[in-house]
């Protein structure tokens, strides 16, 4: 029993040594579409190699249109960074991996005219003995710059807590307090919010 249990600790180490040096995997996610203005904001592009152990040269282009307008050069990637003169300039900063499958930017000080939609262009030739074939890929993100996040709705719940009123609604004046009677702006239900009386009031 005792070389048994002695057999499973010995067997859980070496999972513990191998999981560890296991190498991350690239996993292709979606940017996400939304940023408050004044932020940073990284525009996220992945582009995962079926096969990372291949050397491949890569090409990266950034292209930005406002809605209905037309696409626009901001940024490049061709064995060195280059950022191009636009309402940009001095606010893109490069963001992705030394292995050139994350190749994500980041806006600086994100503006309400910073809304629109931007293409991440990929170009990859990759590096056989017999031959060298191209592949490329496309990703779009549609951005939306707003002047304030939902952070800032907690703040109305900060001076008295969360009250339910009589219909089952939750309001707040610009002013952060809670009343009843004629109403403001409207933040949800009881049954939406109500968890948020324990987590912030218990």
């Amino acid at each position: 029993m005792a070389a048994l249990a002695r057999g499973f600790c010995l067997s859980s180490v070496l999972l513990v040594i191998w999981v560890g040096v296991c190498s991350p995997v690239c996993v292709e996610v979606p940017s996400e579409t939304e940023a408050v203005q004044g932020t940073h904001m990284k525009l996220l592009c992945i582009s995962c190699m079926k096969r990372e152990e291949v050397s491949a040269s890569t090409v990266v282009e950034w292209f930005y249109k406002t809605e209905g307008g037309k696409d626009e050069l901001i940024y490049e990637y061709r064995k060195v960074y280059h950022e191009f003169p636009s309402r940009f300039s001095g606010r893109l900063q490069w963001n992705g991996s030394k292995d050139m499958q994350d190749v994500s930017i980041t806006v600086l000080n994100v503006t309400l005219n910073d809304s629109g939609i931007y293409t991440c262009n990929i170009t990859r030739e990759f590096d056989f003995e017999i031959h060298r074939p191209l592949f490329t890929s496309s990703r779009l993100i549609h951005l939306t710059v707003v002047e304030e996040g939902m952070e800032d709705w907690w703040k109305c719940f900060e001076p008295l807590g969360v009250t339910c009123l009589a219909k089952g609604q939750v309001y707040c004046k610009p002013d952060n307090a809670l009343f009843s009677g004629i109403p403001g702006e409207e933040w949800g239900s009881c049954q939406q919010i109500g968890h948020l009386q324990t987590l912030l009031f218990p």
